[in-house]
């Protein structure tokens, strides 16, 4: 397998759909990977597993300078009580690794909530693997996933 070839860029989803896979060496911040990507912070998508009960998980789509606003999102999903799985928990479900994590070809089809700002331009997205992204327009993204689009999200603190 190719390092960009991964089950995230060879989702049948992305057939189709304009993207290009971009693939760099180790970062250590938000911001270097959007530096490495060639986008804002705020165009780098992170993928957030969310448990909303035993066995029922949720991805969430935040952009880069964003977090999540927990309050927000249970509303949004009826939801009294929200949590995240350990990575363990998180690997299982997706078949990804924390820092890696994307709903693109994860092990288990999950519903998304992203934030109402993700379908708003050029976005990069994980790509499966270390250093593998795939950079898209978010709109379609958005289509592509059949993501429930809210504002989840508030400005990092």
């Amino acid at each position: 397998m190719a390092p960009d070839e991964t089950r995230a860029t060879a989702d049948p989803r992305l057939s189709g759909v304009p993207h290009r896979v971009v693939t760099h060496g180790p970062v250590d911040s938000l911001e270097e990977a959007a530096r490495q990507r060639g986008v804002p912070a705020s165009a780098v998508i992170k993928t957030m597993v969310v448990r909303r009960s035993e066995d029922d998980y949720v991805f969430v789509l935040v952009p880069g300078d964003r977090v999540i606003d927990w309050a927000k999102l249970r509303s949004v999903l009826g939801e009294r009580r929200l949590s995240m799985p350990d990575a363990e928990a998180a690997l299982e479900v997706t078949g990804y690794v924390r820092g890696t994590i994307t709903p693109l070809g994860a092990k288990r089809p999950l519903s998304v909530v992203t934030d109402e700002r993700v379908a708003s331009g050029e976005v990069s997205i994980g790509g499966g693997a270390p250093g593998v992204s795939i950079t898209i327009d978010g709109e379609a993204l958005v289509a592509m996933l059949a993501a429930n689009v809210n504002d989840v999200t508030k400005p990092q603190a």
